[in-house]
């Protein structure tokens, strides 16, 4: 993947683009999320009503999703505790975490090649 000209690094663009789909999903709860000068429709999901969704950074497709809170893992702890949790999957494949504004990145999945 060859990134746009810029003067950040391409993971903090990356950051900005999660943390701000996060926030107008899960804590604005916006039914359509903005980036630039794109907007992408907020759903929930069939089975659990979990918010979900689908956008476009850098040529690559992503997947924000909401964390079900039903699960083992750490972050479904979290959510069950309160924190807003949105997981991040590219190609079905996870590559983040927000919770409560803060940025998880998941093995090397974080520079999108």
């Amino acid at each position: 993947m060859i990134w746009p000209m810029s003067t950040e690094k391409p993971e903090l663009e990356l950051d900005e683009a999660l943390l701000s789909v996060w926030k107008q999903a899960l804590v604005e709860r916006k039914k359509r999320v903005v980036l630039g000068d794109d907007s992408y429709a907020v759903q929930s999901t069939p089975k659990r009503a979990l918010l979900q969704v689908d956008f476009e950074f850098a040529g690559q497709r992503i997947r924000g999703l909401e964390q079900n809170p039903a699960t083992g893992s750490r972050w479904a702890h979290l959510a069950r505790q309160g924190a807003k949790v949105m997981q991040f999957l590219i190609g079905g494949r996870y590559i983040a975490a927000v919770h409560d504004g803060k940025v998880t990145h998941f093995g090397g999945g974080s520079k999108m090649r």
